[in-house]
């Protein structure tokens, strides 16, 4: 069936599987530069040439850069970069939101930057609101192509628009046992022309083959950063137990499509109203699964495979309840 894409804004059409590069920040094994950037290569290759980073990814933005220059300058626009501005809760001036935007863009090779997904951690601290309003003025002076979110909850989308502001997209937590953003997000998505960028949805790699039929490991057995954080959120769902059931039903549906649960995983999410695309994280040069990952594109998931997936869920705690809207663990 081939790579699906989507038009996340005029002029920027993006894989919707997009690659995620959290992995290089630390807490998930040390990366080699040089191999880092060979495997960029072997995904862009393989068509999925959509890259998730951020100014706080350690050296993403620098890997992106160093790749696009060694493109041929035909190729060059076949990249997209979609990074993120993550401020300290403070006083923001437009001088601080500027020197932000120029660094990414020296570090990218730039001139222009396809999406930054904008992250505020307090909201008590009023100043998002101007420095939004800044990253649209850098849009308007073409410094900025888009603008978007990151891990924003549905209130303040709606302090957004009543701005006046533009926004684009929102990255938030959306997963199989995280369906927190059907319950307000996805509809004001609907309704304002935006979309949504899907993370955690493999669950740190716990939606594998790797974990089923496997004892609960404890917290100190997990070896990086996403593993020990979606265990959490396993937990917060409906424990070990159920999500052994939930993996069993996602392999039963993945040998009738010849995909992995994976695929599954991220089929079903893809398929969700106002979901542009799903970021899968890529340890470069430590592992990858290139081949797998576009497998994802070539099967459906039909109404009997989505009514299991949803019978093992309807067993589970209702994450919204227990945590919020879509960020609210972050704060």
């Amino acid at each position: 069936m081939g790579i699906e894409h989507f038009e996340l804004a005029p002029g920027l059409r993006i894989c919707r599987i997009l690659n995620g590069m959290w992995q290089v920040a630390g807490g998930h094994g040390r990366i080699d530069p040089r191999l880092a950037v060979q495997e960029i290569a072997q995904y862009h290759e393989a068509g999925l040439t959509t890259w998730d980073l951020a100014d706080i990814y350690g050296p993403a933005e620098d890997f992106i850069g160093e790749f696009r220059h060694k493109l041929p300058e035909r190729e060059i626009q076949s990249i997209q970069a979609l990074t993120k501005w993550v401020p300290d809760p403070q006083r923001i001036t437009r001088a601080m939101a500027l020197a932000a935007i120029e660094r990414s863009l020296r570090r990218m090779r730039l001139e222009t930057i396809d999406l930054v997904q904008f992250h505020w951690w307090d909201y008590n601290n009023p100043y998002y609101v101007d420095a939004l309003k800044f990253l649209s003025d850098l849009r308007d002076e073409g410094k900025i192509k888009h603008v978007g979110l990151t891990n924003f909850d549905t209130e303040r989308m709606q302090v957004m628009k009543d701005a006046g502001l533009k926004i684009v997209s929102n990255q938030v937590q959306y997963s199989i046992i995280d369906r927190r953003p059907e319950v307000k997000m996805a509809g004001f998505c609907k309704e304002n022309n935006s979309s949504l960028l899907a993370y955690g949805t493999l669950c740190g790699g716990f939606m594998s083959e790797k974990y089923l039929g496997r004892p609960e490991p404890a917290i100190s057995d997990l070896d990086t950063q996403s593993l020990r954080k979606y265990k959490r959120m396993i937990d917060a769902w409906g424990g070990w137990e159920l999500f052994q059931e939930l993996l069993s039903a996602l392999n039963q549906i993945s040998v009738r499509r010849s995909a992995s649960i994976a695929n599954v995983g991220t089929r079903y999410i893809l398929d969700k109203p106002s979901v542009a695309g799903a970021i899968i994280g890529a340890r470069l040069g430590i592992s990858h699964h290139i081949a797998d990952n576009a497998q994802t594109f070539n099967f459906k998931l039909n109404t009997d495979d989505v009514s299991r997936i949803d019978e093992v869920c309807g067993k589970s705690n209702n994450l919204f309840d227990a945590i919020g809207d879509c960020g609210d663990e972050y704060r």
